[in-house]
């Protein structure tokens, strides 16, 4: 929590800190650090959460120590699968569910690939979905495989996922690309948002 020890300059990049399970001592460390810092960390980002209750939990000790911390929730274990909607809403905290899908894939004994995670995926977007909240697929981790890449990020995009995790610079331009809204779409959003200059007439 170096980074941390004092103000942040507002420098328009978005600092969010993975810390470990809270059902681990090393989780519950990295807590205890963020509840102690005069200048904690913007946003967390939990992995492996199973239950609304681990984020109920938190969210009382930040409310508690007045930290406006915001949370990104990786869903990535079959362990509290049916429970994605809940944990989607168990705190106004909550800014973006991420999926994993090398550690779901080890759960569920099956290929880190994109026909067998689609249920697990699908599940994660309609929790988020639900929720109002953004949603991000998992990183695409061959690295020398840009095509590849390309295309699970449109069908990530296709499928409701906000954007998707990269492990090296060199994937960044490609995936903004995919997930950045055409003109086309701004356009038709901004008409389709801007109130009525008129209001309708009572039948």
């Amino acid at each position: 929590m170096a980074l941390f020890e004092g103000p942040q300059v507002d420098n328009r990049i978005e600092c969010i800190v993975r810390i470990n399970s809270i059902q681990t001592s090393v989780g519950l460390a990295g807590i205890q650090s963020v509840l102690d810092s005069h200048s904690p960390p913007p946003a967390l980002m939990l992995p492996k959460v199973r239950s609304p209750e681990e984020i109920k939990l938190l969210d009382e000790l930040l409310q508690e120590s007045s930290r406006d911390t915001r949370l990104n929730i990786i869903r990535e274990t079959n362990a509290g699968r049916e429970a994605d909607y809940e944990i989607a809403q168990a705190s106004s905290r909550i800014e973006a569910l991420f999926f994993g899908g090398v550690d779901m894939a080890a759960d569920l004994r099956c290929q880190n690939s994109w026909e067998p995670l689609l249920y697990a995926r699908s599940r994660v977007v309609h929790a988020a979905a639900a929720a109002g909240i953004d949603v991000i697929d998992a990183p695409y981790l061959n690295l020398d495989d840009l095509d590849g890449m390309k295309r699970e990020a449109c069908l990530a995009q296709e499928l409701g996922f906000s954007g998707k995790g990269a492990i090296h610079p060199k994937q960044i331009s490609i995936l903004n690309q995919v997930f950045t809204p055409t003109e086309g779409e701004v356009a038709y959003a901004k008409k389709i948002c801007t109130p009525m200059s008129q209001p309708m007439a009572a039948s």
